[in-house]
């Protein structure tokens, strides 16, 4: 079953746009000089904004390329 595109699309950018907070937290804010923040951000949230940018970008392309 799946859902359609325009609510799938709806969802990655609503979880882009909520992954970002705290990357501009930890530009702009105090949250560097917290250890484990720092790697959650570095390791694991900023390259899921990459990846999530990445399919509102071309995942219709990966899409077609499956099909």
């Amino acid at each position: 079953m799946f859902m359609k595109p325009s609510t799938e699309r709806l969802i990655i950018r609503w979880l882009h746009i909520v992954g970002s907070i705290p990357v501009i937290g930890y530009i702009y804010g105090p949250v560097a000089s917290i250890p484990q923040a720092v790697a959650a951000i570095r390791w694991v949230i900023f390259p899921l904004i990459v990846l999530s940018g990445l399919w509102l970008w071309k995942g219709y392309w990966v899409k077609r390329l499956f099909k």
